[in-house]
């Protein structure tokens, strides 16, 4: 009988697999000396903090804080909880001032002003697609304006502008591992990318941004599992406890409504299921959907891959370079 249980593991075994594993990535496979981490108060940047300083001990990993203008200040309050409990050395590096200098907000708010006029300096943003259980759901995003008295408008985003607002936003992303890997090559140090296996298969990351990395050491788990181990390697709590957020846009915005259309718990099922051939009946019982629910996410899983495949592949070149390859 399929149900939640299949993404139980043993945790602290699985943990110290990891551990070893990251330990003779750095020091044997890339020959370096600690390990690098953008600390956004979230729970995958947590783990990976988590796990690095457990590997190569907490002296030889630097947490890195990178807020922005529209970045919510509970995130660098919970990543400064989690390097306090971790005791790894930080540094806090505000990006917004470069991203305003490269034209983020202004192109950003440009192209928000194309759909709404009087979209002004004191109004919040944020761009959503609908839900799953729409059953004329296409993965076509609508854009979300608060204006200051708290009033929303809602409207759908024509090409344009949906282009616009997400590549100014992915400067964001960019920016902040451009910081990283500075500070990696200041130090000598591994870049540790974040994604888990939902963000990583599905596609949710930025290429030159938190897809670039020299390691991954949580893509094969499951965000359900991120959760468990984070909070069996005594993660702090009110980390464990925060819902998944993009924490990019300047309205409260959840990775549910921005991008996967469904609260991780039912995802990690529907796309475990999807991987091991279960029957949308049967992950429909565990996740507490319905048949048709579960259906439309199999047919989203392999959309996404199918869309954000490029994003996963090398540059392509025009022949192979024989001596390298």
């Amino acid at each position: 009988m399929f149900s939640k249980d299949v993404l139980a593991l043993d945790w602290e075994a699985e943990a110290a697999r990891i551990e070893a594993r990251i330990r003779e990535i750095v020091g044997r496979e890339l020959k370096r000396k600690g390990v690098v981490v953008g600390v956004s108060g979230g729970i995958d940047s947590s783990l990976v903090a988590a796990l690095s300083a457990r590997a190569v001990g907490p002296d030889r990993v630097l947490g890195l804080f990178m807020p922005e203008t529209d970045s919510d200040d509970l995130s660098l309050t919970l990543g400064e909880s989690l390097a306090a409990a971790l005791r790894i050395p930080t540094r806090l590096v505000r990006i917004g001032p470069a991203l305003e200098a490269m034209g983020c907000y202004r192109e950003r708010d440009a192209a928000i002003r194309a759909v709404f006029p009087e979209y002004g300096p004191d109004w919040r943003s944020k761009i959503v697609l609908p839900e799953i259980g729409d059953r004329a759901r296409l993965n076509v995003f609508s854009l979300v304006v608060a204006a200051p008295d708290g009033t929303q408008k809602r409207a759908r985003l024509p090409l344009d502008a949906y282009l616009t607002i997400v590549a100014a936003t992915n400067m964001k992303q960019r920016t902040r591992k451009l910081t990283e890997y500075f500070w990696a090559e200041k130090l000598n140090y591994a870049v540790a990318g974040t994604p888990n296996r939902l963000e990583y298969d599905q596609g949710f990351f930025v290429k030159g941004g938190d897809g670039a990395a020299d390691f991954k050491p949580i893509a094969h788990l499951y965000k359900t599992q991120v959760y468990a181990m984070a909070r069996a390697l005594g993660v702090p709590q009110s980390i464990c406890e925060r819902q998944p957020t993009t924490d990019t846009y300047s309205l409260p915005q959840g990775q549910d409504e921005f991008y996967f259309a469904l609260p991780y718990e039912q995802m990690d099922l529907c796309l475990y299921g999807h991987n091991h051939g279960i029957a949308p009946a049967e992950v429909a019982k565990a996740a507490g959907l319905t048949v048709a629910q579960v259906e439309r996410a199999y047919v989203d899983i392999e959309a996404k891959r199918r869309t954000t495949r490029f994003l996963h592949l090398p540059p392509v070149l025009v022949e192979p370079v024989a001596e390298i390859h």
